[in-house]
């Protein structure tokens, strides 16, 4: 039997007879090229949108409105404005134009009271198909200034009209993303075909009750709203989507995810742990006697919190976050300790080589004065080493491992892993910790027990209140909100390319002190593409001129690992007074004698990247820098950031700008494979329906824990169709 025939296809429904939740999550999942009008050569055209089924195309939703419910006369035309005007096409010219190499499709457009251009560039043959001489036409778009006194619209939307079908044409209507060659009013018909044809499939998905409490609507009717909203309703509410039917689809999403979260913490809860307690004489107190510094009350806080957990019989989840230079991997290293020493093994993944480098070089020395065994796992190890490196840890004999994302690849196994630490979580994505947890999988005969090992994760990226709970709403969070003594401040300037020469001569001068500095670029070589300094160009420019005085270094990610370790035992140790990088630098590297950092091209980088870099100086006794350089930026939004940076210093307070200026999926990288998919719910936009959705969640499920009671029923079948796969719900009950 071929995959067509298996395929879901519209079921007829019987009066009198309800559907099950799952018979209309079923329907719905009916391919799109059964629509009407669609056929398989479009169906291909939606597909490359990620619009393969009925499902989807509901929820293809408008990301814009244009209001058509006033229609202008020609006289009124207004250059700049986007408006509706309805006459008669009285010329069509179709012509090709050398100087532009294509051809254009021009026509006239009166009404009695003025003439309007219609222009259209290499015009579609569905166009000139649908157009004629002395047709009555709808026309809307922008007016642009044409030859002379004309006013002229460029690619207009159209449709034929009547006499006397104007007023039914006045309406708000709504504009889609849509694949090239498919006009808008083809996407507008498809999913109002759809709206039709499955009108019955679609059940309330949230229950009455709730929907009553929060002043939202069913699933149907908001559909509906959204995609044929009423002439009456307030354009200004649907273009911010804060109309009612906006938010009852908003709230919708929030619920059902922070159901899953919620769930999953249940389950985690209830499951086989590790119980690590603490020993008399044991590594953690030897590391005391060792440790060159007192931890901080905010360090001895969440090691607190992190042992309470390791030492119950359920498996630890737990998020340490703070702030640049607030003390996380001392932390993480105590906690690891109390593992090892209570005979498991311990891992800890960093997002980039150099990062887990520094980690494995900082904490070795540590290991070694308590004779505990270490591995460094990365991508760029040679085959041999890696395999006699893999076959050790999978027999259990080297206690701590630090590495990348070739720590959780295929046939990696760490058979008595007690605790899994991830270094800048979310680089990863917050499903990746589960490929973490199951490097102790396939555990051979002599293997301990089934239980979880614990998981800490770390982020020097704090992470705002609504992200949190959408990303860790399944963990314990703890907060490094303190800083070690001696920490001052940053002082952070912003300059403009013209002032080059002062930003220099400030670097000049704190190295003539006896300092170091950092100067960081976007790029690491020249761009065909883009006009912008480059690293290793200005490295050289800074060795041959402008700091010739100075001994000046180059560090990128292209480079090779043993290169880029080298180059930073140089510079801590002082060798190399000016170290030029890219953002390679990010996280991890700590110089104390770094006392000053220019970014150049500022523009360029989000808020919390631009936060992290300043992290890297201010880490000594010495009053630090952070020089910010833009270049003749125009958008308001990069300039709003630049000083955000100069007058904001917590970086708690950073994150949540950055949220709200950016949004959670440019905040954390367009291919976060952590964050959600939302199809209408904004992290930044819509925090406060987050939290009433969370509630609800949680005071549901505080009713019936599993749900299993009838009135729960459907929201079972929906919450496993949404979320069962990503948070693996299918393990839950």
């Amino acid at each position: 039997m071929n995959s067509v025939e298996n395929e879901p296809r519209p079921t007829t429904t019987y009066e009198g007879t309800p559907l099950s939740p799952r018979e209309c999550l079923h329907a719905l999942q009916t391919p799109v090229r059964y629509i009407k009008g669609v056929g398989p050569m479009r169906a291909a055209l939606l597909e490359g949108l990620g619009l393969k089924t009925v499902d989807d195309l509901l929820y293809h939703l408008p990301f814009r409105y244009e209001d058509r419910r006033e229609l202008k006369k020609i006289h009124q035309a207004t250059i700049g404005r986007e408006d509706s005007f309805v006459g008669k096409l009285v010329a069509l010219d179709k012509r090709y134009v050398p100087r532009i190499r294509r051809q254009i499709l021009i026509g006239t457009l009166t009404d009695g009271t003025g003439t309007l251009s219609l222009v259209w560039f290499h015009p579609k043959p569905y166009i000139t198909k649908r157009l004629h001489i002395d047709q009555n036409l709808l026309i809307h778009g922008k007016v642009d200034r044409g030859r002379g006194a004309e006013k002229k619209i460029v690619h207009p939307e159209f449709e034929p009209v009547e006499p006397g079908e104007e007023e039914e044409r006045e309406k708000i209507l709504p504009v889609y993303l849509k694949p090239g060659g498919i006009p808008t009013r083809m996407i507008r018909r498809w999913v109002n075909q759809a709206l039709t044809t499955y009108w019955d499939f679609l059940p309330s998905f949230l229950p009455p009750v709730v929907a009553q409490r929060h002043h939202v609507t069913d699933l149907k009717r908001a559909l509906i709203e959204i995609h044929q909203p009423n002439k009456e309703v307030d354009i200004v509410f649907l273009n911010q989507f804060r109309s009612t039917a906006h938010r009852s689809i908003i709230f919708d999403e929030f619920f059902y995810l922070q159901l899953g979260l919620a769930l999953r913490r249940k389950h985690h809860s209830a499951l086989t742990g590790h119980s690590l307690i603490a020993h008399q004489e044991g590594l953690t107190r030897r590391m005391r006697a060792l440790t060159p510094f007192s931890l901080t009350n905010a360090q001895e806080r969440v090691l607190g919190e992190i042992y309470r957990d390791m030492a119950s019989s359920h498996p630890m989840q737990r998020l340490m976050q703070g702030d640049v230079g607030s003390g996380k991997t001392i932390v993480a290293w105590f906690a690891a300790l109390r593992a090892i020493e209570n005979g498991f093994q311990a891992v800890l993944l960093a997002p980039t080589e150099l990062l887990a480098e520094q980690h494995f070089s900082y904490l070795k020395a540590f290991a070694d004065e308590l004779n505990i065994t270490t591995g460094l796992l990365i991508g760029s190890l040679p085959a041999s080493e890696k395999e006699n490196l893999l076959v050790r840890i999978g027999k259990g004999e080297i206690a701590f491992v630090v590495g990348t994302h070739a720590l959780i690849q295929e046939g990696v196994q760490v058979p008595r892993l007690g605790l899994g630490i991830i270094d800048e979580q979310h680089r990863f994505g917050v499903f990746q910790r589960m490929a973490l947890k199951r490097l102790s999988t396939g555990r051979n005969s002599t293997a301990p027990s089934q239980a979880e090992s614990d998981i800490l994760l770390m982020s020097a990226t704090p992470i705002p209140r609504s992200l949190a709970m959408v990303l860790y709403g399944d963990m314990e969070v703890s907060s490094l909100d303190e800083m070690p003594p001696g920490r001052t401040p940053t002082k952070t300037r912003l300059f403009n390319e013209r002032e080059r020469s002062v930003v220099y001569e400030i670097v000049r001068e704190e190295v003539h002190k006896g300092h170091q500095a950092y100067v960081v670029y976007p790029l690491v070589e020249e761009s065909e593409h883009l006009s912008l300094r480059d690293a290793t160009g200005m490295a050289e420019e800074f060795s041959r001129v402008i700091f010739k005085d100075f001994c000046v270094g180059l560090l990128h990610g292209r480079m090779a690992a043993d290169e880029r370790e080298q180059v930073m035992r140089h510079f801590k140790k002082g060798e190399l007074q000016i170290l030029v990088a890219t953002t390679v630098i990010e996280v991890g590297v700590d110089v104390p004698n770094a006392t000053i950092i220019v970014v150049e091209h500022a523009e360029r980088f989000g808020l919390s990247q631009l936060h992290q870099l300043r992290g890297r100086v201010g880490r000594g006794k010495d009053p630090s820098q952070c020089l910010l350089v833009q270049y003749g930026t125009n958008s308001r939004e990069a300039i709003t950031r630049l000083r955000v940076m100069e007058q904001v210093k917590d970086g708690f307070k950073i994150a949540e700008a950055d949220l709200s200026l950016r949004g959670p999926g440019e905040l954390l990288g367009t291919r976060q494979s952590g964050l959600p998919d939302f199809r209408l719910a904004s992290l930044a936009r819509d925090s406060q329906l987050l939290l009433d959705a969370r509630q609800e969640a949680l005071d549901w499920l505080a009713k019936d824990p599993s749900l299993t009671q009838i009135k729960s029923r459907a929201l079972r079948e929906i919450l496993n169709y949404r979320w069962g796969g990503k948070l693996e719900l299918g393990s839950i009950g």
